[in-house]
């Protein structure tokens, strides 16, 4: 007999389980056996295709569910172990010993799942998230809204109460009803509880369509009541769904291309809304722009898209938007909508377009994109279209209006050149008079603008927290390509980018990362302190301080003339605060730019987490920030911005 014979016939002998329970049974040596089959073959896949892993097993459905996400990929796992999770991390336990799976403990659920959804975002690279049952399963659920939001595929598995019904598990939600966790996740994306072991195939075909959407990817939330998880079951590993690889679609009607490629030849004042969606479609985007003649605007998620430097990158548009993206999104008659969900900030609350006639509309979900009026859609892949409808406008260029669109390309520049002039006055101003620290402080887009300009010198990957940091950040950073900047304008959940460090801990080729923060989103989530010593992160968190939630005073003083409750009396020394954690290195960020380059260079020669502290202005000093350039349902601006909202037709 060969030894790979021997090797299955073992294995199949190991799924034979003792069903007595208890510490050091013979059910781990089984699990061992299969992992080191796994480690050794060089994969799950590997294992399958050469023999020494039989597709026929009988395991328990925490062993079955890691099989299962190991075959679409999934072998990082962020996890806060309880009581309702303590069968699968019996399961992790021996995986991460034999190599085959890494598990990355964390100190809080929102912290971990920031971090799984940092680490899809950044590096392509799918984790699971595993919590308990109750209170830790909910925050999982608060912190996932980010991926919701920004469109990015991660599993959550959270334990959940017993099927038998004997009574209110402890942290279930005390009502007489069933399934209520998996109703409430449901609600936020897809879920599916896992009350009969056998259903676990269905469940990660969902799971898979869910996560790895091509367009429309977002979390899966996978319930595992606490009793079916040591339950045993007849698995098929071949049955399994593997994570799916979907074509490239297009439209299908070269008539419908045709008609897309005439009504942009015969406008001039064109303009592209480049949405989040444009991520990784950086060559598609720039040469639909130049066939079309026409102008590029950003949302906060689409910075390097175009280079900073091109002629036809307008920036940012929307509530906060900038000088050149607002006028372009104010006066251009054809709009192509580009993987955009028509965010009401991005777009101004709706009423961006006011001259706008006909919109073009590219995105690969159908409900987006038929969300303005006169719109022809153009369903499908991002580049494929792009490419398409380039290839009939440089066909054609001599029936272009060159004159009319020249003269729209002069225009946009003109207020470009006005928008930068505005931002250099402000990255160079002298440090500014403050209240709170009774002496001069550098102003927000100044320190901002020191230290991204440090990040792309290193090639550093930046991620910005919620608030003002977020707000004048994307106005500030200047991006020649996606995947330098992420900022969680999806959701703007405060105490993102602290906690996005950690998914350096899990790439497999992590690039150094700062994280801009404010004083108020830092404290939502400091647990990167600690997580980053204990797994090893090498990074900058760069603490941006004005004692207060700047972006909410300047929005109540612009509306009501009036700051409440928006501040507090209590100094905190953030850097006598990292100082206490053993092996970060806490640098006072200085008060001018020279002191804060010197900073920067200091802690970034620290082996692992630096934290920078950075004293900002806070005030009416129009200096001290950006401003805002678009229009934004909220507060007493509500009846204007609805009037003219009423009276827009597309």
């Amino acid at each position: 007999m060969s030894k790979q014979a021997v090797a299955s016939g073992a294995l199949r002998e190991l799924g034979k389980i003792d069903k007595k329970p208890g510490k050091g049974d013979d059910r781990d040596a089984e699990i061992r056996a299969r992992a080191r089959a796994i480690h050794a073959a060089g994969g799950l896949g590997h294992a399958l295709a050469d023999g020494t892993l039989p597709t026929q097993l009988r395991v328990s459905l925490s062993e079955a569910l890691i099989l299962g996400l190991l075959k679409q990929g999934v072998a990082t796992f962020f996890a806060i172990f309880g009581h309702g999770s303590t069968d699968i991390a019996n399961v992790l336990r021996i995986y991460d010993d034999e190599g085959v799976t890494k598990t990355i403990n964390c100190r809080n659920e929102v912290e971990m799942a920031h971090a799984a959804t940092a680490l899809r975002w950044t590096y392509g690279e799918t984790p699971a998230v595993i919590t308990s049952i109750g209170p830790g399963a909910l925050q999982a659920m608060a912190g996932s809204l980010a991926a919701a939001s920004n469109g990015v595929g991660v599993y959550h598995v959270y334990g959940d109460e017993t099927t038998f019904g004997e009574g209110y598990n402890m942290q279930q939600i005390p009502k007489p009803q069933q399934g209520l966790y998996g109703r409430m996740m449901a609600e936020i994306g897809e879920a599916y509880t896992l009350h009969t072991p056998e259903a676990l195939r269905e469940s990660l075909r969902r799971g898979a369509g869910r996560v790895f959407h091509p367009y429309k990817a977002g979390p899966f939330y996978l319930m595992l009541p606490i009793n079916t998880q040591p339950q045993m079951v007849e698995l098929n590993l071949a049955a399994l769904p593997e994570r799916p690889e979907f074509p490239l679609t297009t439209v299908a009607s070269a008539e419908v291309l045709d008609r897309a490629s005439e009504l942009i030849a015969s406008h001039a004042r064109v303009m592209i809304k480049a949405g989040g969606g444009t991520r990784g479609h950086d060559w598609a985007i720039r040469r639909l722009a130049n066939a079309a003649n026409a102008v590029v605007v950003l949302s906060p998620g689409a910075s390097g898209v175009l280079t900073d430097a091109d002629p036809r990158n307008m920036h940012v548009g929307g509530s906060k938007g900038s000088i050149s993206g607002n006028y372009a999104m104010e006066n251009a008659e054809l709009v192509i909508m580009v993987g955009s969900r028509a965010v009401c900030q991005a777009d101004c609350s709706g009423i961006g377009y006011k001259s706008a006639t006909n919109v073009i509309n590219i995105n690969g979900d159908i409900n987006d994109v038929m969300h303005y009026n006169h719109t022809l859609p153009l369903v499908g892949d991002i580049s494929v279209i792009a490419d398409a409808l380039a290839d009939r406008l440089e066909a054609r260029t001599a029936a272009a209006d060159h004159a009319g669109k020249h003269a729209w390309l002069q225009a946009c520049l003109a207020k470009k050149q006005e928008w930068r002039a505005y931002r250099e006055t402000r990255f160079h101003a002298s440090p500014l008079a403050d209240e709170v620290w009774q002496r001069p402080a550098l102003g927000q887009p100044a320190a901002i603008k020191v230290v991204a300009d440090f990040a792309r010198r290193i090639d550093a990957v930046k991620y910005f927290d919620a608030g003002d940091v977020q707000a004048n950040g994307f106005q500030v950073v200047e991006d020649d390509r996606t995947g330098d900047t992420f900022t969680e304008t999806g959701a703007s959940y405060m105490g993102f980018s602290a906690s996005a460090l950690l998914a350096a801990a899990a790439a497999e080729k992590p690039r150094y990362a700062i994280a801009f923060t404010g004083d108020g989103s830092f404290m939502m989530n400091p647990q990167i302190l600690i997580d980053a010593v204990e797994h090893g992160v090498r990074g900058m968190l760069v603490i941006f301080d004005n004692r207060r939630m700047a972006a909410i005073t300047s929005l109540q003083l612009a509306q009501y003339g009036e700051q409440f409750r928006t501040n507090d009396r209590v100094a905190v020394d953030y850097v006598m605060m990292a100082q206490a954690v053993s092996g970060i290195k806490a640098i006072h960020g200085g008060w001018t730019a020279a002191e804060l380059k010197s900073a920067l260079e200091e802690a970034h020669g620290h082996d692992g987490l630096s934290v920078l502290h950075v004293p900002v202005y806070a005030g009416e000093n129009p200096l001290g920030g950006l401003g805002a350039w678009g229009e934004w349902n909220v507060g007493n601006w509500c009846e204007a911005v609805q009037h003219e909202w009423l009276h827009q037709d597309l």
